[in-house]
């Protein structure tokens, strides 16, 4: 096995709010698709996971909430008086976008903790990319009434609509999930990790974008933001804000964590659904978070 990192591991516990069971009982290839009932989810939070995810969709709805209600405000008010106030329009489109981000930053999270499963295409979309939808919502109705108003010049406009536009843009991509969580792919990562190590335990560095399957790989022991590296389950790793298990769990668990290619490959047939549902997961190559934290690599290896 390669040699012990020499960086502080620092074990995060099974945190309340991030870690996780699976519907099913059974090893951990039983509790993949195959092992779980017509009706049962394919992998599910604790309760209290659950609980925490539903606290944030509140906080993040109440900020939407109050989004919109800043929308309408400056709709039926700001935009009515002759003159129009300026600095109000252009304070209430800022404060409108702050409130979008933040709701739509809380949601993501919630998400992270309580994925939807991708068996409901429509569900999945709506819940992954409900924060662009609603800066959508909070910004195009005001965008077009502004550039519409005749209580305004074309220069007010320009600068109020440019306004509109930038903070639009910017709360849509605070919004839009580029990494969309799902059921299927924490069960799948959780199936492989525990059939390969015995443990639901993986490791990762804040800044980094994935985790992996031991703490002596070379992306957990470069320089890192804190100089730890951090274990816990994979439930953790995502609540902890990891997209996914590295692409290059094989070939990482054979050079340095001290399996062979006899296990990696036991493990990829027996979980060949696991391997194929995190190798089509809609997530980017692995690359790094930032750039002295993680190497690139490569979706072929």
């Amino acid at each position: 096995m390669a040699e012990s990192s020499k960086k502080k591991v620092v074990r995060v516990e099974a945190p309340k709010g991030a870690s996780s069971t699976r519907a099913g009982g059974g090893s951990a290839a039983a509790r993949g698709a195959g092992g779980r009932g017509p009706d049962e989810p394919v992998w599910t939070p604790t309760p209290e996971a659950k609980g925490k995810a539903t606290r944030l969709r509140w906080i993040a709805a109440a900020a939407w909430a109050v989004a919109i209600g800043i929308e309408i405000f400056a709709i039926f008010w700001i935009l009515k008086q002759v003159p129009v106030n300026m600095w109000l329009l252009i304070g209430a489109i800022v404060v409108t976008g702050v409130l979008s981000v933040v709701g739509s930053l809380l949601w993501k999270q919630a998400n992270r903790l309580d994925p939807a499963s991708r068996s409901d295409s429509t569900r999945f979309f709506v819940q992954n990319q409900l924060g662009a939808i609603i800066a959508i919502i909070a910004f195009l109705p005001l965008i077009i009434l502004i550039f519409t108003n005749k209580n305004m010049d074309g220069k007010q406009k320009a600068l109020a609509g440019g306004v509109g536009i930038v903070v639009l843009l910017v709360a849509a991509i605070f919004g839009t999930s580029f990494t969309s969580p799902s059921q299927e792919q924490y069960a799948a990562e959780t199936n492989i990790v525990e059939k390969l190590t015995g443990v639901d335990e993986v490791f990762w560095v804040k800044g980094g974008s994935v985790f992996h399957v031991c703490e002596t790989v070379p992306d957990v022991n470069k320089e890192s933001a804190d100089g730890q590296i951090y274990r816990g389950t994979v439930a953790a790793a995502h609540a902890g804000g990891k997209d996914r298990l590295t692409l290059r769990w094989q070939s990482e668990a054979v050079k340095y964590c001290g399996y062979t290619e006899e296990q990696v490959d036991a493990v990829e047939s027996e979980l060949s659904g696991d391997v194929a549902v995190l190798e089509n997961n809609d997530a980017p190559a692995d690359a790094p978070a930032d750039a002295p934290t993680e190497g690139t690599e490569s979706p072929t290896e």
